[in-house]
């Protein structure tokens, strides 16, 4: 007796998208972007080169997928205000508070911060794709960030005149964090940034702005 053919599942776009991409994260975040071929990102999701190319266009476009379309996409202060966490009201929006929920976010996507984390340390050189990207990364977070409500200590003046380097040093700290989370032992991320936050938003001046 000749056994039924399998009828083949036809997958949505947006369920191959998401297989190359969850791929693609752990085989960067693995070997990095120079060190992963798109043989090796088709092979991991079944698919021909020419298959993998009509979802990315090439390898720079998979680069895009995985940090402008995912990583940049989530998280945001704009989830933050949705959350209804402590801080998050719009009327009342506390950037500690923000961080505090950026930092809890990420610890649930590990693989993504490590490849995150894996393309800031290749892209010093200026031919790598996302070299202007991490570059112009402090000022865009700034831009980014200035384009909400938040309430700070009254002392400190206005957010544009008094938060810049503050939120640098938010940047700079929370990237050692995280590499400090990917190393041995392991750290719990979001209690090592605590010990930040009470460096960078002192008692009592950020009292009640947490």
């Amino acid at each position: 007796m000749v056994a039924a053919k399998q009828k083949r599942v036809r997958k949505s776009p947006e369920e191959r998208r998401s297989e190359i991409a969850q791929a693609a994260v752990r085989l960067v975040g693995e070997k990095g972007y120079y060190g992963t071929s798109l043989k090796d990102v088709a092979d991991a999701v079944g698919m021909s080169q020419p298959g993998l190319l009509h979802y990315i266009g090439n390898k720079e476009g998979l680069l895009s997928m995985l940090i402008t379309d995912n990583y940049d996409t989530y998280g945001t202060p704009d989830d933050f205000m949705q959350s209804g966490l402590p801080g998050s009201d719009p009327n009342r929006l506390l950037f500690p508070s923000y961080l505090r929920y950026l930092v809890r976010y990420n610890a649930q996507r590990r693989e993504l911060v490590r490849l995150y984390m894996s393309l800031e340390s290749e892209a010093f050189s200026p031919e790598h794709p996302l070299f202007e990207y991490f570059e112009n990364r402090p000022e865009a977070v700034w831009d980014h960030y200035c384009r909400y409500p938040w309430v700070i200590p009254s002392q400190l003046g206005s957010w544009e005149d008094s938060m810049k380097p503050i939120v640098r040093l938010c940047i700079e700290a929370m990237d050692g964090t995280q590499l400090r989370w990917m190393r041995q032992p392991p750290v719990d991320l979001y209690d090592e940034w605590l010990k930040f936050e009470a460096l960078i938003f002192p008692s009592p001046l950020w009292d009640n702005y947490r």
